[in-house]
């Protein structure tokens, strides 16, 4: 399941330091705009501590956990969707992302050049949001135009379905609202809201860049985001990229801990990104556990147990049969698999079976 996100922002805001933190790739990182042109890509691990705590148990030869992909795209401006700086080839690549992880400038920083001359993440915020809705208006007319005759004299229902969905985002966008607060009742509005790929429908993390001083608690410029967003469904967390590329550069987990420890964070701050993308993305993990391997594997929350199954293999979801099911925390508690069969905890279950964060699975099939 390639899903990835794209992290945006205006330029000199820290997401090349926070994609660096992210992945072994190094994305080149300067204090001048425009230093990220192509974008660059990380696949990255999502951290779960289950993992590590079913190896004890299994002893397996080795440890398989699930991964996000991870675009860091070049910093957008003013006049992006004009094709200002590099605007067209970036609102590109943000099209062909899942979801956008938006990290603003929340630290007063005389070294750190800003593009337009002052710290403000809210005006930031809305610069982009403004791009990204001035391209998205450009597309919903667009489909208007062609579907719109159709619509009003043809007796077409799906068309006219279509034409009412266009016509509410384009009602949303021109008064300078993202796509996402549009309220979509039924399921058919939902799958052609899906085919049009609006930029401002796409799920949205916004990540407050702050001083070290701010870590823990925020601070002013990060309490006038959370007012901004108020009225959306996004989701926000708070990071210190210049602590963070100091945890990356250290060789130990106890070296990162007592790091964390001084600093009085209980996580990291990519490790709590990457989780929080991995969520945005509605995504959940199963796991399996043998001798070969202990594996975390990703699936859309809400699936069914044969569709998880054809995650592993697509043979495993055309024959199945059944799924054998333990909970983690009763594999935990018992120790091993045959004392969960033994306490009578492991479940059998069939094709309607919707699969739960942390499930251990064995699935039965025959093709």
């Amino acid at each position: 399941m390639a899903l990835k996100c794209g992290i945006v922002g205006l330029p000199n805001v820290g997401k090349s330091t926070l994609f660096n933190c992210l992945s072994n790739a190094k994305a080149q990182s300067a204090n001048f705009p425009f230093c990220t042109i192509e974008p660059n890509v990380g696949v990255i691990t999502v951290p779960d501590e289950r993992l590590n705590k079913l190896a004890e148990l299994v002893h397996p030869e080795k440890i398989v956990p699930t991964t996000v992909e991870i675009v860091d795209i070049a910093g957008l401006v003013k006049g992006a969707s004009k094709g200002e700086g590099l605007g067209n080839k970036f609102l590109a690549n943000i099209r062909e992302t899942d979801a956008i992880i938006h990290v603003l400038r929340c630290f007063d920083d005389p070294n750190v050049v800003h593009v337009d001359g002052s710290v403000d993440p809210v005006r930031d915020r809305e610069i982009i949001d403004a791009e990204l809705q001035i391209k998205d208006l450009e597309t919903v007319d667009s489909r208007i135009s062609k579907v719109q005759k159709q619509a009003q004299t043809g007796g077409d229902k799906q068309a006219k379905l279509i034409y009412e969905v266009l016509v509410k985002y384009k009602e949303t966008l021109e008064q300078g609202r993202n796509a996402r607060t549009v309220a979509l009742e039924t399921k058919d509005e939902q799958k052609i809201a899906r085919e049009l790929f609006l930029l401002t429908n796409k799920p949205v993390l916004y990540v407050c860049n702050v001083d070290e001083a701010s870590a823990v608690r925020g601070n002013t410029f990060v309490d006038r985001v959370l007012e901004s967003v108020a009225s959306e469904q996004v989701e926000i967390l708070v990071v210190a990229a210049g602590i963070e590329s100091e945890i990356a550069e250290l060789d130990t987990c106890e070296e990162r801990e007592m790091f964390l420890a001084e600093t009085g964070l209980e996580e990291s701050g990519v490790n709590r990104l990457i989780k929080a993308a991995y969520k945005l993305l509605n995504l959940e993990t199963f796991l399996t556990a043998g001798p070969q391997e202990v594996r975390a594997w990703t699936y859309r929350k809400g699936s069914k147990a044969p569709q998880c199954a054809g995650v592993i293999h697509t043979d495993f979801e055309k024959g199945f049969i059944r799924a054998e099911v333990i909970k983690y925390d009763d594999y935990i508690r018992y120790g091993s698999e045959a004392a969960v069969k033994e306490a009578g905890k492991m479940n059998v279950e069939g094709k309607d079976y919707v699969v739960r964060d942390g499930d251990i699975m064995h699935f039965r099939f025959n093709v």
